[in-house]
Formats: structure tokens, sequence, C-alpha cells
């Protein structure tokens, strides 16, 4: 990759490509809100979110049954319901990579914005014929997202000029940290006044306005944008003169699958989807556990993880392009080091959320510390495949997505079921199990990572699938 500073830099925050970012931000909060939402109205929903059938003590006063309907749903089937939607997402992204550089980004980000958001409009519905049609309307809702949280990453190939790509990148992928936080801090506002089926008609209505508002202001290539300026325009073409192929090459497959460096990115995609999935789904009910407050205090609580998580997010991003375009450290050193950060420190913060936190204000900064610090792989991993292999990166970035979503798929699975079933210590071995996987996967990660592109992603492979 050439690192180079362009001789001309336009202003950022006045220019389409942070406008982009922002839009992608955008839709990054409305998917994460129609994802996570469940995990708080899910404690108005059910008689009981506690493990062992113990009275849900979630809300002070008897709720109207007709506002808030409520059902006998099981912790297990509770947890089945909240990691289906990976199940979709994790179908979706290796067919969406490949797609991505075949079909309109426009129309297909676009589209499955839409429809996601129109299967969270049916989830309310679905919920009185049964917990089964529930599970299948997150399933279908899952592979919609996907398509959306895979393809909009190739937009920055042509849209992010090298020098940018972290920034612009952590920036739109902020949006996935910012969802959850929003999504919690007023659900249960929505849940006490309204009731907790407007919260999934409130987040489908925005998502399917959020995806018209897309398809009219997003143009796949700077060429072509009505609005953009002449310097902007010159800018980003001039800096991706030698990174962007005219051609669509074909994958060579045995040297990818032959390639250390991308096996310990997905390696390391398992480890922080592992993590990430499990704080964003379970936070709720390890507060609701531990305090036992009623759902509009456990949302604000809950939502103050992933706004630190977000704040932490755009300072990776922006810490690492600095790092770059300044000649602090090699690039390869910036991935090591970002990688680092998020997943050791999460790991050492979990530690000392079951150690060292016997108040409410100690297990509250523990676990702000945790989910917050884990955005530093936002300068990592999550952006590694570029470096090592641009022609490729909608593929890829899809193929490590379905390692790292199976991370979040069985993280959601697998508490639920020892929530379920441990009497005794349930959160002590769920965050144990987090810590081990984070370690772990960053030991490989800083033996085997590269930060070059690698031969196989080079103009003259000759070898196809």
């Amino acid at each position: 990759m050439d690192n180079q500073v362009p001789p001309r830099k336009v202003p950022n925050f006045c220019s389409i490509r942070y406008g982009i970012a922002l839009l992608l931000l955008l839709c990054n909060v409305i998917v994460m809100s129609q994802r996570v939402c469940m995990s708080l109205t899910m404690i108005a929903m059910v008689n009981s979110t506690e493990p062992h059938g113990l009275s849900n003590t979630s809300t002070k006063e008897p709720q109207d049954n007709i506002k808030n309907p409520v059902y006998n749903w099981s912790t297990e089937i509770q947890g089945i319901m909240l990691s289906s939607i990976f199940y979709g997402i994790l179908i979706s992204q290796i067919p969406a990579g490949y797609l991505s550089g075949i079909y309109s980004l426009k129309k297909m980000v676009g589209s499955a914005l839409l429809l996601s958001s129109l299967f969270t409009l049916l989830i309310p519905l679905a919920a009185e014929f049964g917990e089964a049609l529930v599970i299948i309307c997150r399933v279908i809702q899952g592979l919609f997202q996907g398509i959306a949280l895979t393809t909009q990453q190739v937009v920055w190939i042509k849209w992010a000029p090298p020098l940018e790509q972290v920034r612009l990148t952590s920036l739109s992928l902020s949006g996935l940290l910012l969802g959850p936080c929003v999504v919690l801090l007023i659900t249960g506002f929505i849940c006490d006044s309204l009731g907790w089926p407007m919260v999934f008609y409130i987040f489908g209505a925005c998502g399917c306005a959020l995806s018209l508002l897309w398809l009219v202001l997003f143009y796949e290539d700077p060429k072509d944008h009505p609005c953009i300026s002449k310097s902007e325009k010159e800018y980003i073409t001039s800096a991706l003169a030698q990174q962007v192929s005219s051609s669509a090459p074909s994958l060579p497959i045995k040297a990818v699958l032959k390639s250390p460096p991308l096996w310990v990115i997905s390696l390391c995609n398992f480890a922080f989807f592992w993590a990430n999935s499990f704080l964003s789904l379970y936070i709720p009910m390890f507060i609701n556990s531990k305090f036992h407050i009623n759902v509009k205090e456990n949302g604000l609580l809950s939502s103050l993880p992933h706004l630190f998580a977000w704040i932490f997010a755009i300072l990776a991003g922006h810490m690492a392009d600095v790092f770059l375009s300044r000649n602090i450290l090699s690039l390869l050193t910036i991935r090591k080091l970002f990688t680092l950060l998020g997943l050791l420190l999460p790991a050492l913060f979990s530690l000392c959320l079951l150690y060292l936190s016997s108040s409410f204000h100690g297990t509250m900064i523990f676990l702000i510390l945790a989910n917050a610090t884990g955005s530093f792989c936002m300068g990592g991993i999550l952006i590694n495949v570029l470096d090592i292999a641009p022609r490729y990166y909608g593929f890829l970035k899809g193929f490590t997505n379905v390692i790292g979503l199976t991370g979040g798929l069985v993280a959601s699975t697998v508490t639920g079921v020892i929530l379920s079933q441990d009497q005794d210590s349930p959160w002590l071995k769920i965050f144990f199990m987090m810590v081990a996987n984070n370690v772990i996967s960053l030991i490989f990660y800083l033996i085997f990572a590269k930060a070059e592109i690698q031969d196989w992603a080079k103009e003259t492979q000759n070898t196809y699938l």
C-alpha cells in the first residue's frame, strides 16, 4: 500500500466522503437498534428473564397486557431468540461480499436496510403467533442486515483515500456501537410510556425512511456525484489511482486458504464478535440480575458502555490514521498495537469486573471499560483485510465476518444455555470464556499478522478459482 501523503487535501467535515460516512453511521445505528432492542424489550415481554424461574422484578407496577403483552418464554428460548438473528447474518456474509463486486452497492445497501426494517415492523405481530415465528423473522432480518453490513464496507474502495481509510471506516462502523447506546437509552422510556411493541414500530419506520434517503443521496463513484467539488474529486481519484483496479479479478482460492495473516484476522474476528455480541445482548440481563432495577433505569445504565465504546471507536480511527500519516509507527505496528489494546484490555477489565467490583459504581465502571476498550480493534483487525488484499476486500471481508459472526452466534447461544442451567456462578463462566477467547486469538495475531499486500493479492497472480 502506498503510504505517501497526497499533495492536496480537502477539508474533512465539509466533504462528500465524510457525509457518506455519517450516512452509513446512521444506517448502522438503525441496524444495531433493530438487532439489539429485543435484549431490553425481552424484560417487558416475558414473565422472567432470570435463570431458574426467579421472578422478574424489572417493573415496579403491573403492566397493561394490551400495551405490553407478556409471554411465557423460558430463558433458553430467550437466548435462541436473541441469537437467531446471527444465523441470517452468518448465511449472507460470503454471498454479499461476492455480489458486492458485481451489483450496485447503492441498491444492495438500500434494499437490504428496507427489508430488514419491514421485518422489524412484523415482530410484535409474530410474537402473538408464538416464539417460532419470532425466530423466523429474526433470522430473515439478520439475512438482510448481513447484506447491508458487508456491502457497505466496499464503498470505501472508491471513496476513501489511503490515509483516511481507518478514519472513515471507523466513523461509519462506529454506528454499530452507537446503535446499542441509542436503543438502550430510549427503549426503556418507550416501553414504559407506549409499550414494548412501539419499540419495533419506531425503529422499523426509521429504517424504512433512512433506506429511501440512502437511495437518493448515495453515488457509487466520486466521478458520478453531482454535488462533489472538483478539488475533492481530484484528491480522491489521485490518491486511489494506484490502488483501484479496473478489472474484476478472480479469487486465488488455494493461496487464500493457505494465508496465515488472513486466518489470524479471522480468529481475532471470532473473539471480537464473541465479546461484542455478548456485551451487546446480555448487558441488560446482567445488570438486572445484579441490581434488580426497573426497565427504564436498566436501559439508561446499559447504554453507558455502548456510548463510551462509540467514543473510543472514533478516537481509535483518528489515532491510527495520525500515527500512519506522520510516520510515527509502521502500518504493521499500528495494526498490532490497536488489536492488542482491543482484545487484551477488555479481558483485563472483565477480570476486574468479576473480582474487584463489589459495589454498584465499581461494577458499572469496569463494565464500561470492558466494552469501550474493545473499540480499539477498529484500528486493527477490523481494517486489516484491506491492507493485505484490497483487490478482494468485499469477498474476504465477508469471509472474516463469517468466522467472526460464528463467534457471536456461539456466544449468544452458549450464554443463554449457561444462564438457564447454572445455579451457582453463570456470569463467572461466561466472562471467563470471553477472556480466554481474546487472549488466545491475540497471541496468534501478534505472531502471524501482516500489513502489506500479500503475493496472492497482487496483479501478477495467475492461480484462480
